[in-house]
């Protein structure tokens, strides 16, 4: 399968993108391995999909370059940092012209994590996480007074089964493409085999 790129940078099945950016079934094992631990050596890596380090760090450029990687980070127990209180809070704006107000507004509160807009009941939907009840309190009394808020609903998370910060790759490791040695030369590991 071959996911391409186009104009709007949204991956697409199928023919060649308007940008001509294409990930191929390389790219693809890469970035699953990149999200599984971004930290491990890039020869690992290479070694797992059949190219040099220095080839992957080239696909890894150009996955960059086109925005497929945007980034790389420390996933962190929030617990850990004192943020033991996760919430979803559900925000209705009166009018679409409160989007922009809103958006500045939460982008400078630290406890909110995410911000996505919905269908259903609410026009937004937010992730956050607060040291305790009383800081949840706190943002949502903050969140309330954005200009254009008409109501909010919060569902505070009592556990968490999964929570998941990588995206889900179709990968069929055993079509990826294996390059044969060049030269007559066996590797180590196949010279330990015998």
């Amino acid at each position: 399968m071959k996911i391409e790129r186009t104009g709007n940078q949204e991956p697409t099945v199928g023919g060649a993108g308007a940008n001509g950016f294409s990930l191929d079934a390389t790219d693809l094992a890469i970035l699953a391995l990149l999200q599984e631990n971004c930290k491990q050596p890039l020869a690992e890596i290479g070694k797992r999909v059949g190219l040099s380090a220095p080839s992957v760090t080239e696909r890894i450029h150009k996955l960059e370059d086109a925005g497929v990687i945007q980034g790389y980070c420390a996933v962190i127990d929030a617990r850990a940092l004192g943020r033991d209180v996760t919430a979803f809070i559900g925000v209705e704006i009166e009018h679409p012209g409160a989007f922009d107000v809103f958006e500045k507004e939460i982008s400078q509160i630290a406890d909110v994590l995410e911000c996505h807009h919905v269908t259903g009941q609410h026009t937004l939907m937010l992730k956050a996480k607060a040291r305790n009840t009383e800081a949840l309190e706190r943002l949502i009394a903050t969140l309330r007074s954005v200009p254009g808020v008409q109501r909010t609903e919060t569902v505070v998370v009592l556990s968490s089964y999964l929570e998941r910060s990588g995206v889900a790759i179709d990968l069929d490791r055993e079509a990826l493409p294996r390059r044969g040695r060049k030269s007559g030369k066996r590797s180590r590991d196949e010279r330990r085999a015998q």
